[in-house]
């Protein structure tokens, strides 16, 4: 089967074209039967400690068949933006693919006086055959934000600052990746719904694996989040030890928020963050290298080892413009004038 992820276009040739960013994975399920299906789920028996009737349960299933599958690499793909078709060439060995295509704006038809709307697209595999039966000859779909040239992005991490994950704490992380609801942070719903208001758009970069893109896209619905492109993880089972964490690596979050400002670069940024990992690190060196580009970061403080210290909140103030940054322990506190209150038309070029 194939999962597309969340993603956006951008304006080019004067705003006559849009260029199209696609991405996602071709994947096929682990049989029911299968050896490594077994042993992981083992092993996530044996680390979180689960009961028979939680392994049995609706969210444990869904979650953990999200990461048992076999990556379908080499395989050509093929699909369709709007009623534009394009050739979106072979997946890469991890299954993983992304292409761009040039679409004249005229092909794309979109909600009228809508903020970044968005619009459908879907992929498939043409090389299939009968030995494929269990690839979903269906394809899959998905949606793409069109951003405007100008205006402003919020670009938020997801776990601890929209979702309570406890990344501090690995069990936590495990038992609320793969065995409990999701739980939004209270509050941040209706702030970034003041945002989307003000006609902002969204990009959400995480260190969670691109296997939870359609639960975490799910996760945003249903908790009124505003939608936006996903920049998530590679990950595979074999890197945890033993399936026991989710390595993070400031620098590939680093690098999806310096992709995004690159292809957007008439537009201002609103960073969005938490103190659980280095967001406040990573924020802080791209505002000081850009800081006619970022309007404000904001770090929500989660209890853990990366509670900043008077000292660490010293340093980073001393890297960047005076009250760029911003800490805060409640949604409630991020209100008043100016981007960091929530209020983003002052922030506009």
């Amino acid at each position: 089967m194939i999962v597309l992820f969340p993603s956006y276009a951008r304006q080019v040739s004067g705003g006559r074209k849009w260029r199209v960013t696609v991405a996602g994975m071709a994947v096929r399920p682990l049989p029911s039967t299968s050896r490594r299906r077994t042993m992981a789920v083992a092993v996530l028996k044996r680390v979180l400690a689960l009961e028979e009737h939680q392994c049995a349960s609706p969210v444990f299933q869904q979650r953990s068949d999200a990461f048992l599958f076999q990556r379908l690499g080499g395989r050509r793909i093929r699909g369709t933006v709007g009623d534009v078709a394009f050739d979106g060439g072979q997946t890469d060995r991890t299954g993983h693919f992304s292409t761009t295509v040039e679409i004249e704006a005229s092909r794309l038809s979109a909600a009228a006086g809508a903020v970044c709307p968005w619009v459908g697209t879907s992929a498939w595999l043409d090389d299939e055959d009968e030995s494929d039966g269990a690839v979903n000859a269906g394809g899959a779909t998905g949606v793409v934000q069109l951003v405007t040239e100008r205006g402003l992005s919020v670009i938020s991490d997801i776990d601890d600052t929209v979702k309570v994950t406890n990344v501090a704490n690995r069990r936590e992380l495990l038992a609320n990746t793969f065995v409990r609801a999701f739980v939004p942070v209270p509050g941040m719903d209706a702030v970034f719904r003041r945002w989307q208001e003000e006609a902002s758009a969204f990009h959400y970069v995480s260190a969670s694996p691109w296997q939870l893109s359609e639960c975490l896209a799910g996760f945003l619905r249903a908790e009124g989040l505003p939608a936006g492109s996903l920049h998530l993880k590679l990950f595979r089972l074999k890197d945890s030890t033993p399936l026991g964490r989710f390595p993070s690596r400031k620098r590939s979050k680093r690098r999806a928020i310096e992709q995004i400002m690159a292809d957007f670069p008439a537009r201002r940024f609103l960073l969005v963050g938490d103190s659980g990992e280095r967001d406040p690190e990573v924020y802080a060196a791209i505002a000081r290298r850009q800081p006619d580009r970022v309007t404000g970061v904001l770090i929500r403080l989660v209890a853990g080892p990366h509670l900043p210290s008077p000292k660490r909140f010293a340093r980073l103030e001393r890297r960047l413009p005076p009250g760029l940054i911003r800490f805060f322990t409640a949604a409630d506190e991020l209100t008043g004038p100016g981007p960091v209150g929530g209020t983003t038309d002052s922030a506009l070029p």
